[in-house]
């Protein structure tokens, strides 16, 4: 599971580890790393939902414990031990997630779709005259970013140490140093927040009644960035592919083509930003869907191949929130309502200021970054008609080699102005705003369209012109 091969078509290495070992299959995560891979939703699901004999803690890995695993293997960074609600059980478990579900719901949802509003419009002004990009570097993995920053706090320098070490993370890419990067990053941020309180995830955890030590912060923060950038990048990045080149999001407006949310749903069940996670280990030699698992052992559920289990039904997914993208039990994901806006937000904005988008290579030609964890797309190369920036378009800095991270994203992040309203103050209302993915609601009777440019027209193409009062149509 974690080579290229896999990582440009792990479905059918699904397929083939179903047929050859039915729900539980032996895998290695790295040449070094055994595991077994839950496929089965029906398993998926008691696994998750059995804390009383599926446990959290790394430190019961046997392997690691032995010394048959190398310090230094790139897994660990993902499955070792860190004092965060991720990697514990129990009463530890439910005062670190106390902390960061009281933290995350003081967050106002509608300030924060506003300000994911203003940074995708600062990105897109600084690549809108190209007529070209790379959406994957330019656009999904720079928004979280910004985002992070302004949820958390997080000043740019530091924030470029903490993307960099995180990707190499997931990446399984010189781990070591990465995770050192990360720690090194994170170590700032405490510090600086020690210092200055503000109204961001991070003082709010520092003020969280459970009173987490420094060392306890870094390592939910580093939970919570995760858990923020990366996948979220994957989720947004996944979802313009799917857009941009699935045939039954390519037709017209009033042709009842999907929106922008029925898209999402079905990339969290057919390709989640996070494709095999949810580590646990048996609290004793178990049986699971017919396999024994040994005590220690680790156990990986694989999110994509549950949620295409041949056993569930195919054709009634959209609308259909039961994926386990966001996991299931007392573990599920604290952030999936802010993680779902953020990546509706980002596209909807994209596909509304530049609505002509075209992949400028076919989809199965994109490539796919390897690691046993993620569904990750390389790049997201894209054409379109060239728009002339906005008068406060930012300067656009060098690009970064191919493949890297870029030092940093093409806009300063922006800073909300006095009169606008931080993530934390509620002075707008709780219910989200409605989202421009969402079909308008006939309010008169049909009009018979004017004629249509030559070729597909995409749906939001359509949206556009219909939100900017440009259309042809003839009253």
């Amino acid at each position: 599971m974690y080579g290229q091969e896999f990582a440009d078509d792990p479905g059918p290495v699904y397929e083939r580890l179903r047929r050859d070992h039915g729900a539980v299959a032996p895998v290695l995560l790295d040449p070094h790393v055994e595991a077994s891979l839950v496929l089965s939703y029906e398993a998926a699901l008691q696994l998750l939902r059995s804390p009383e004999s599926f446990g959290k803690d790394p430190r019961r890995w046997k392997a690691v414990a032995d010394g048959r695993i190398a310090p230094d293997n790139p897994v660990l960074p993902m499955m070792g031990y860190r004092p965060n609600a991720l990697f514990t059980d129990g009463a530890e478990h439910a005062r670190y997630r106390s902390a960061i579900t009281d933290s995350l719901d003081r967050i106002d949802p509608n300030v924060l779709r506003g300000y994911v509003e203003r940074s995708s419009d600062r990105l897109i002004d600084g690549f809108a005259p190209d007529g070209k990009v790379d959406l994957r570097r330019e656009y999904a993995l720079a928004l979280p970013l910004l985002v992070f920053m302004e949820m958390f706090g997080c000043p740019p320098d530091t924030a470029d140490k903490l993307v960099r070490g995180m990707s190499g993370i997931f990446d399984v890419v010189d781990a070591e140093n990465a995770n050192a990067l990360l720690f090194e990053g994170m170590l700032e941020l405490v510090a600086l927040k020690r210092g200055t309180p503000g109204a961001d995830v991070t003082s709010w955890l520092m003020a969280h009644p459970v009173g987490l030590s420094d060392e306890e912060m870094i390592h939910q923060l580093v939970l919570l960035m995760g858990a923020g950038t990366e996948p979220q990048q994957n989720l947004i990045s996944n979802g313009l592919r799917l857009l941009l080149s699935d045939d039954r999001f390519a037709g017209s407006l009033s042709g009842g083509s999907m929106p922008i949310d029925d898209a999402l749903d079905e990339v969290l069940w057919s390709d989640p930003p996070m494709a095999n996670y949810g580590v646990h280990f048996p609290l004793r030699d178990i049986d699971l869907a017919g396999v024994r698992l040994r005590e220690g052992e680790p156990v990986v559920v694989s999110f994509a191949a549950a949620n295409n289990d041949p056993a569930l039904a195919a054709d009634h997914r959209i609308g259909n929130r039961a994926h386990l993208a966001w996991s299931a039990g007392p573990h599920t994901c604290p952030a999936k309502d802010a993680a779902r806006l953020i990546a509706a937000v980002a596209i909807e904005r994209l596909l509304d200021r530049l609505p002509d988008l075209e992949l400028s290579v076919p989809a199965e030609q994109l490539r796919w970054r390897p690691g046993p964890f993620h569904r990750a797309l390389a790049e997201l190369p894209v054409v379109f008609p060239p728009v002339p920036a906005g008068p406060a378009a930012p300067p656009v800095p060098p690009a970064a080699p191919s493949g890297a991270v870029p030092a940093s994203p093409r806009p300063v992040p922006p800073v909300p102005s006095p009169s606008e309203p931080q993530l934390g103050e509620r002075t707008w209302p709780s219910s989200p705003a409605p989202t421009s993915s969402t079909r308008p609601e006939a309010t008169s009777t049909a009009r018979t369209p004017g004629s249509a440019p030559e070729g597909r027209r995409r749906w939001w193409s359509s949206l556009a012109v219909w939100r900017r009062g440009r259309s042809t149509t003839r009253p």
